[in-house]
């Protein structure tokens, strides 16, 4: 389907404007475009999963990392393993607060952790308005484990809503994440019939397709999402904005130094 419109945030209602306006429209408002689609309906970072298979080549998975960049989390999908764990490091000079949850559809949302992410002491807060090299801060590691039903983890800043980044988790190797064409691959599956998920955070419906694997064939499999209905934001309905930058009282700079927007 047609991607919708993304979410907006009038940055001079949570803290840091002037850093995490440096990604911005230029009119005040961060977008979180969690569907990259291109000219094609072609959407890059869904996660594509393999289930059912009993055997096959041994699963190692490293704790994965999400980076707070520019006040934003990256990547926006990945992958966790149940009591394994999430590392999360800060490259801004900013403190962002780290919320993390479980969730499913029909067993609701459950808190897993709550932890501040401290600012990267290597950045020159005087200067960050112009700060656009980034090195690593000190890193938090948290293990989790995932209660029986949920299989979603999504992390979000309590400081900055536009942050989040969102997780499956996996119990086998075979899966991967669509490319910026759509396209994937998922290699070394052994002979047999599977379930394929199609799973993002952002489509309520997952796709389901059962699929059979052959000895030395390769199995092309399609499949459709469902594009959420049309969001309505304070973006799109009301201009100007009920709170514009006077509200803070003191002269305050918003620029797309990193990144200007467009819906």
């Amino acid at each position: 389907g047609i991607a919708p419109a993304p979410k907006a945030y009038n940055l001079i209602t949570f803290p840091d404007p002037e850093y995490c306006g440096r990604i911005s429209d230029g009119n005040g408002w961060r977008l979180l475009k969690d569907f990259v689609v291109n000219n094609r309906n072609q959407m890059q970072g869904v996660v594509m999963v393999v289930e059912g298979v009993a055997a096959g080549k041994p699963f190692t998975l490293s704790i994965p990392k999400i980076e707070a960049r520019d006040c934003q989390f990256l990547p926006f999908t990945t992958v966790v393993r149940s009591e394994h764990g999430i590392e999360v490091v800060n490259m801004d000079p900013v403190m962002h607060d780290i919320q993390a949850y479980e969730t499913s559809l029909t067993h609701g949302t459950r808190v897993l952790f709550n932890s501040p992410l401290s600012f990267n002491r290597k950045h020159h807060r005087g200067n960050i308005h112009a700060t656009h090299e980034h090195v690593p801060g000190k890193s938090m590691v948290h293990q989790f484990q995932l209660s029986k039903g949920r299989k979603t983890f999504v992390m979000q800043c309590g400081f900055h809503a536009y942050m989040e980044s969102w997780a499956i988790a996996v119990d086998n190797p075979y899966f991967t994440f669509t490319s910026e064409t759509g396209s994937y691959e998922i290699a070394g599956s052994p002979p047999g019939t599977y379930r394929l998920r199609a799973w993002h955070p952002s489509v309520k419906q997952e796709q389901i397709q059962t699929v059979t694997v052959q000895s030395s064939q390769t199995t092309h499999v399609d499949i459709a999402l469902d594009s959420p209905a049309r969001r309505w934001t304070a973006h799109t309905r009301q201009t100007p904005p009920r709170f514009t930058p006077a509200a803070l009282g003191r002269p305050i700079n918003i620029e797309p130094l990193v990144e200007h927007q467009r819906p």
